[in-house]
């Protein structure tokens, strides 16, 4: 497979300001600040990449939230307690207000140091623009470029530990063996890496195609939820390569801090 194509048309037309803060982020943004928070226990630096960034920032009173109405169903219909997401949301909204949401590039450089360095990938030019008006500093790298292949091009970084969050919107029914492809190809080039990948379980249980072509060892998480409408996601997925020490309970304390969304 080529991992350097251009994103398809189909691909370019997802937006997730109509998903932001729904059950599946919430799900996939608790375990995502745990990690961070597991990986940054020393003082040496990290690496963090992502090979679908979005726009970073999310604004849960704009019309596109408001239409969907799924963050009534994930981040609004929880309190969460002290935890590392919980600081990232507070200090995006002193930030950028009360209604503020942060996506994960947003999450990941709230909670990571000087010394740590973030490559975020995103091919959607408006959203692109938005990730560097939002998230654009000295620790942080911005890129207009295809996810899969921009972060092989640039593996294995430095600092060499580190995560990359591979989150595609699935749109594209090859979208699952390219994920598990690319798996294979950046741990090959980059042996330290704790991959952290998503995926959405949908009727068609596509993502069993993903799973079953790892030949990695790795955690798997999966959460079911109600969606009010009835249709499209019933869960959230995660696939933990490298887990750091601790990941396995930080994975059960998700669901914990989740309650009554998220449930096993």
């Amino acid at each position: 497979m080529n991992m350097g194509k251009p994103l398809s048309s189909p691909m370019l037309s997802y937006q997730h300001a109509y998903h932001a803060g729904n059950p599946a982020d919430l799900h996939k943004h608790l375990v995502l600040a745990g990690l961070l928070t597991l990986l940054t226990r020393k003082t040496r630096g990290i690496s963090y990449m992502e090979t679908h960034a979005g726009r970073g920032l999310y604004d849960l009173s704009a019309p596109e939230s408001l239409k969907t109405g799924e963050a009534t169903e994930g981040i609004e219909a929880v309190s969460l307690p002290d935890c590392p997401l919980k600081t990232a949301l507070d200090t995006a909204r002193k930030r950028f207000g009360a209604a503020a949401y942060p996506g994960s590039p947003l999450i990941a450089q709230t909670l990571l140091r000087k010394q740590d360095r973030l490559h975020l990938m995103e091919l959607h030019p408006a959203e692109y623009g938005a990730l560097r008006k939002a998230l654009r500093n000295a620790t942080t790298a911005v890129h207009k470029r295809d996810g899969f292949e921009g972060v092989l091009a640039l593996a294995p970084p430095r600092p060499r530990k580190g995560l990359v969050l591979v989150d595609p919107s699935y749109e594209v029914k090859t979208e699952y063996a390219q994920v598990t492809d690319f798996t294979h190809k950046l741990i090959a080039k980059w042996p330290e890496a704790t991959v952290m990948i998503w995926y959405p379980i949908l009727p068609a249980r596509r993502h069993e195609a993903l799973i079953n072509g790892l030949k990695l060892k790795y955690l798997r998480h999966e959460v079911s939820f109600d969606l009010k409408d009835g249709e499209g996601m019933t869960g959230s997925g995660l696939v933990l390569v490298n887990a750091p020490y601790g990941a396995e309970k930080g994975l059960a304390e998700a669901v914990e801090l989740a309650q009554p969304v998220l449930r096993l």
